[in-house]
C-alpha cells in the first residue's frame, strides 16, 4: 500500500475546516436575521410612540394621566428594544468575526493544498521525464550495441 500524498492527507482537514466554516456562516445570519426582527420591531414601537405622542388628549385627567403613563411605557419599551437591537448588532458583529477566522482557515488549507498538489505534480512530471530519459538511453544503447554487432558481422 502506498502511502497517500501530503494532499490527500490534508483533505480531512479541509473538510473539518469546511463544516467549521459552514456553520460559523449558519450562526452569522441567524444573527443578521435577529438583528433585523430587533430593528424592524424598534422602527414600529418608535413610530407607535410617535403616533401617541402627537395625539391631542381631550378627556379628563384621568385619562390625560393615564396617556402620559401608556407614553412613558412605550418610551422604556423603546429604550430596551434599542438596547436589544444593540446586543443583536453586537452578536452580529461577534459572529462575523468568527466566520472570517473559520473562512481564513479553509482559505489557506485550501491554498497548502493546491502547493502540495503543484509540488506532486512537479515530482510526477520529473519521474516522467526520468523515465523516457532512460528509456531513450536504453533504445539508444541498444541501438549502438546492434550497429556495432552488424559491423563486426560484415568484417
Amino acid at each position: 500500500m502506498t502511502t497517500p500524498l501530503a494532499s490527500q492527507r490534508l483533505q480531512p482537514l479541509q473538510q473539518l475546516a469546511q463544516t467549521r466554516e459552514e456553520e460559523a456562516a449558519r450562526r452569522l445570519l441567524e444573527q443578521q436575521r435577529q438583528l433585523s426582527e430587533r430593528e424592524l420591531r424598534l422602527h414600529e414601537l418608535t413610530r407607535y410612540l410617535a403616533e401617541y405622542e402627537a395625539m391631542n388628549s381631550a378627556g379628563s385627567a384621568r385619562m390625560l394621566i393615564n396617556q402620559r403613563a401608556f407614553i412613558e411605557r412605550l418610551r422604556e419599551a423603546v429604550a430596551m428594544q434599542r438596547r436589544l437591537v444593540e446586543q443583536a448588532r453586537a452578536g452580529c458583529d461577534a459572529e462575523r468575526g468568527r466566520w472570517l477566522l473559520e473562512r481564513r482557515e479553509v482559505s489557506t488549507l485550501d491554498q497548502l493544498a493546491e502547493c502540495y498538489r503543484r509540488r506532486e505534480r512537479q515530482i510526477e512530471e520529473r519521474r516522467d521525464q526520468k523515465r523516457l530519459d532512460e528509456f531513450a538511453l536504453r533504445s539508444f544503447v541498444a541501438a549502438q550495441a546492434a550497429a556495432s554487432g552488424q559491423g563486426h558481422g560484415r568484417h
